[in-house]
Formats: structure tokens, C-alpha cells, sequence
């Protein structure tokens, strides 16, 4: 029985994941060390929060984000610029049949986080969670002693 391709309502496969981890490590500990001769990435300290890979492993999208979140452009520039090698360095220190196609991308996720943290504070939400929670034991304490009474 041949084996369902990835739908779209779906997520990653543990394979996918797992190389997706060994790779973002990889890069991770290149930019930490140096390995990528670069002035621009020497002058960031450049994070890689997350790598999301293709079912068929041949492509990852890198996500990356200089601390601070500055100069995001330069350093995605560079990272393109660096990118065959790269791509040859994970290649030696992930052992698979093909070393994947790397794209990289700005990660938007610490954007997100800010825009739901700006919504929980908004006085909206702050009015609705400074309500007074209704408290159900008070109401069966008070159930209890009517029937004591019957």
C-alpha cells in the first residue's frame, strides 16, 4: 500500500523535523563560530530560531534573525552571498544523501509575539480579566445549607 503524501492540513513529518534541527545546529554553530568569512556577519550575532524543510528534504527555509533585529537586510544579503558554501559546510557536518537547497529568510515569529503581547495589553482584554471570577463554591456552599434546613 503506497504510503499518503503530506496534505496541506497536515504538519511536518518527524523526519522532517529532526533534520530540520540537525541543521539549524549546524548553521547556528558556523555563525557562533566564525566559519562563514563575512564582514557583515562578523559585525551581528545572527540566531537561526527555526528550519522547516521540504517532504522531500531537498530544500530548507532557513529562518533567521540578527540579535536586536537590526539590519536584517544586510545580513540576509550576506547569507545569500555565502550561501554554496554554506550549503557544502552543512553538507559535511549533517550526513544525508543530498545536502538540501538553503533559502533564508527573516523570522517573523518574534514579530508575532509582540503584536499578541501589544493585544493582551490593550485595555480591552485588560477589562475582561479584571473581572471578578464567579466562584462555584460559594454558590454550593449556599445550596448546601439550604437542604440542611429542609
Amino acid at each position: 500500500m503506497a504510503k499518503k503524501p503530506n496534505s496541506q492540513g497536515s504538519g511536518p513529518s518527524q523526519r522532517q523535523l529532526r533534520v530540520g534541527e540537525l541543521i539549524r545546529h549546524a548553521l547556528a554553530e558556523m555563525l557562533a563560530r566564525g566559519d562563514i568569512h563575512d564582514d557583515v556577519l562578523t559585525k551581528h550575532v545572527v540566531t537561526v530560531p527555526e528550519v522547516r524543510l521540504s517532504p522531500d528534504l531537498k530544500l530548507a527555509t532557513c529562518y533567521i534573525m540578527p540579535l536586536g533585529g537590526q539590519d536584517i537586510a544586510p545580513v540576509l544579503k550576506a547569507l545569500d552571498a555565502n550561501k554554496r558554501y554554506i550549503r557544502g559546510e552543512v553538507a559535511h557536518r549533517v550526513n544525508l544523501k543530498y545536502a538540501p537547497d538553503l533559502r533564508f529568510r527573516q523570522d517573523e515569529s518574534f514579530d508575532e509575539a509582540a503584536r499578541i503581547d501589544a493585544l493582551l495589553d490593550s485595555e480591552a482584554v485588560r477589562r475582561d480579566t479584571d473581572r471578578k471570577p464567579l466562584r462555584i463554591d460559594q454558590d454550593f456552599d449556599q445550596q448546601d445549607k439550604h437542604d440542611d434546613d429542609d
